[in-house]
């Protein structure tokens, strides 16, 4: 009998493979983020407000009938010798007419989402950063990040490369302008 060569498996394959075996705890959610396993734990009722007054006014006044998809497993490119990311937002939109979550595999490509939403938590600087360039790579057209523990809410667009070209920061209070295919001004005096 012969003995099979085994090819070696780069530390981003074993990675991956790692993070696919995971099986989390009820209620957590695991992400590939950048080269390292993140667990998020469930959310507290602040955290999931300011997701459904966001749905509301997404779903009531924007000119492109959105469907919506909460904690969708998103598939993006990797940046730096890392696997591709694996990253669950708090929110994914995508217009109504693409069926975009129709069929979809539980990791889909970002293709046609047109804005991911991120609401801050017990690790706000995820949000802030990683995920910001996750996204950025997808490349995601818009991402909408509610900041709790600064009090506002940034819009970045305009993805190029491993960033954002463009951000619009508000405090709560003030409205942010969402572009097409929203054309409309999300209200975030609620979020306060």
């Amino acid at each position: 009998m012969s003995a099979v060569p085994h090819e070696r498996l780069s530390q981003a394959d074993v990675l991956l493979e790692g993070f696919e075996a995971l099986d989390p705890p009820e209620g957590f959610r695991a992400e590939l983020l950048e080269g390292e396993i993140a667990l998020k734990p469930p959310p507290d009722g602040d955290h999931e407000d300011c997701i459904a007054l966001t749905l509301e006014q997404v779903l009531g006044r924007a000119k492109t009938d959105m469907d919506f998809s909460a904690n969708k497993g998103l598939k993006l490119r990797g940046g730096r010798g890392c696997p591709a990311n694996h990253v669950i937002p708090d929110g994914t939109f995508a217009p109504h007419a693409l069926r975009l979550y129709r069929g979809a595999a539980p990791w889909m490509p970002c293709e046609g989402v047109a804005l991911v939403l991120e609401v801050t938590s017990s690790k706000p600087a995820a949000d802030r950063e990683a995920k910001r360039h996750c996204y950025a790579r997808g490349p995601v057209p818009l991402y909408l990040l509610v900041d709790r523990e600064d009090s506002s809410v940034t819009l970045f667009s305009d993805p190029e490369g491993d960033d954002y070209r463009q951000h619009r920061t508000v405090p709560f209070g003030k409205a942010v302008r969402l572009p097409e295919p929203f054309s409309f001004d999300l209200e975030t005096a609620e979020f306060m």
